[in-house]
């Protein structure tokens, strides 16, 4: 029985990839299966992904579209675990994670959305802001209760909610919160989603460095897009908007031009996909159609 289906869209990254399989291996389960969703033009996992397969399930699978999230819904189609998630190929998994989720599902039936948020590698906590108290999730604090490798669904909700929408995420003009939009269609029609501060995945902490000042227009499009589309009232949305003006201004002063390029790209970023009028059209998606249900 496969409880756990773990599906990882890659591209470009080796060295994080074993590290994190070692971090899997490590859990000591047996009913996991990694489906490994490859965006490389060329061979390199299937060397890498060869001495994993007596301890792990693994699937590879090969996509010629560089999306995140088309990735992610290419593998949720083949998935077979009772529970998926969505690692990036670059974060590791503490001792006893999988342990931890599977309890609390097991908990609680009407649970359907777990969620946790980020560890920095150097400890406390990283990549973003993150409420200091646990409970549900709702469209109010869904912003800072949600990333996308910290994500764990029950697998029949992730197929009627359509999985995640690929006109968003990595490899497109809105890089970022596709994940608190998967969330919140769920919590919008009445799906228990829950975050646990304590439950944390180790990934890199990207803020204010190089890669987040290249990316900053197209992650801001994002969270913008995704305020748009929920309907946020301004008590939530307007500190999204004010806070990049504030480190621009302070960043300036500091003559920081790094970090003010990213404020600014922000904020810039937020402003464009907020003003996009096509936001809520995909708040409702066609399900998937995916594997059969195990016997259990």
């Amino acid at each position: 029985m496969i409880h756990f289906s773990l599906i990882v869209a890659t591209r470009g990254r080796t060295t994080e990839l074993v590290e994190f399989l070692d971090s899997v291996t490590a859990q000591g389960r047996a009913d996991i299966e990694v489906i490994v969703v490859d965006q490389n033009e060329d061979g390199r996992l299937a060397p890498l992904l060869a001495p994993y397969t007596e301890a792990l399930r693994i699937t590879h699978l090969r996509s010629s579209i560089a999306r995140a999230n088309h990735a992610r819904n290419l593998g949720l189609r083949q998935a077979r675990g009772a529970l998926v998630s969505f690692p990036d190929d670059d974060c590791l998994y503490p001792p006893g994670l999988l342990d931890r989720v599977a309890n609390a599902f097991a908990a609680d039936p009407a649970l359907m959305i777990l969620t946790g948020p980020a560890e920095s590698p150097e400890g406390g906590l990283g990549s973003g802001r993150w409420r200091v108290e646990g409970g549900p999730i709702t469209a109010a604090n869904a912003w800072t209760s949600v990333i996308e490798f910290n994500l764990w669904l029950r697998r029949g909700l992730a197929l009627r909610l359509g999985g995640y929408d690929e006109t968003m995420g990595p490899g497109t003009g809105l890089g970022s919160a596709e994940g608190n939009d998967l969330v919140l269609r769920a919590v919008t029609v009445g799906h228990k989603a829950i975050y646990d501060p304590s439950l944390r995945i180790i990934h890199p902490d990207k803020r204010l460095s190089e890669v987040a000042v290249a990316r900053a227009w197209l992650y801001g499009g994002g969270l913008g897009f995704a305020l748009r589309r929920h309907s946020v009232p301004a008590s939530v949305w307007l500190p999204f908007a004010i806070r990049p003006i504030g480190g621009l201004a302070l960043s300036l002063l500091r003559l920081r031009p790094r970090d003010a390029a990213y404020y600014g790209m922000t904020f810039l970023g937020r402003l464009r996909g907020f003003a996009r009028r096509d936001a809520t059209a995909g708040r409702i998606r066609p399900a998937i159609e995916g594997q059969p249900e195990e016997d259990r």
